[in-house]
């Protein structure tokens, strides 16, 4: 049994867990969550700062020293901060996902150092979840569409603007129209600017997504289950017509089963 630590830097969002995670290589055995917590990225970090946040978030997970450290960070400018952090507060050799790291998936992508870490996780824990094919969809800054098809392969993806940035570009690009809380109005049709923006920003998301599950589904000639994680996922589960599983702890898990796919 190991214990690993997973930090998922985000353009928005950090969040970090500690996992209990049995097994070496692919071998099977349980990923559990010990614990995980959510902190907003900054824009710019030192590795001084980091490591405050760092102990910040273990203070409120149970107090293990991690027998491993995984990191994930869409930002390349602060991978290296926290890459330091990391490694100065656990005192173990951090991985960091990127090109060259072993996942146990296979990529049909034409160029796998393009895939994000975290859209790499994503993808490995759909997988080793819910089997194959499987679809996961992360909410975030971005809106993300994981493909697994039937021969358990990475098949590719969507990437879509996230709800957040949708309402922000509105916001930014009409002097007239107001800031808005990200939740779905009572009605399609708005009765005022901001329950019309509402319908279009997240309802209209909604839609988007049923869509693009419909368009791949008819493209791999095939349904799969569909995993969904990210900001506001149970919020948005309940306005989709497909069935979803909400699944909140996916993108650390595949970083846990990242982990474990590079140990021997």
């Amino acid at each position: 049994m190991s214990h690993v630590l997973t930090v998922d830097v985000g353009n928005t969002m950090t969040h970090i867990g500690l996992f209990s995670v049995e097994g070496t290589g692919t071998q099977a055995g349980t990923v559990e969550l010990l614990g995980s917590c959510a902190l907003t990225t900054r824009e710019r970090i030192t590795a001084d700062e980091a490591r405050i946040q760092l102990n910040q978030a273990r203070s409120l997970m149970p107090r293990v020293e991690p027998d491993g450290v995984v990191l994930s960070c869409v930002v390349p400018t602060l991978t290296s901060a926290w890459r330091a952090a990391l490694g100065t507060a656990c005192d173990v050799r951090v991985l960091v996902v990127g090109p060259g790291i072993k996942t146990g998936t296979r990529m049909s992508y034409d160029d796998p150092a393009e895939v994000g870490p975290d859209r790499i996780a994503d993808a490995v824990a759909a997988r080793a979840t819910y089997g194959a094919p499987v679809v996961a969809i992360d909410l975030g800054t971005t809106t993300n569409f994981e493909v697994i098809d039937e021969q358990g392969a990475f098949a590719g993806g969507i990437i879509a603007p996230g709800v957040a940035l949708g309402a922000r570009a509105l916001e930014q690009a009409a002097a007239r129209l107001p800031v808005i809380e990200l939740r779905a109005p009572r009605r399609v049709i708005g009765r005022s600017t901001r329950a019309a923006m509402q319908s279009g920003v997240v309802l209209g998301e909604a839609v988007r997504i049923d869509g693009l599950i419909d368009a791949i589904f008819s493209e791999l000639g095939y349904e799969a289950p569909i995993a969904l994680t990210g900001d506001g996922a149970s919020s948005l589960a309940a306005l989709l017509h497909h069935d979803v599983t909400v699944d909140d702890t996916l993108t650390l898990r595949g970083l846990a089963l990242i982990w474990r796919a590079n140990v021997k």
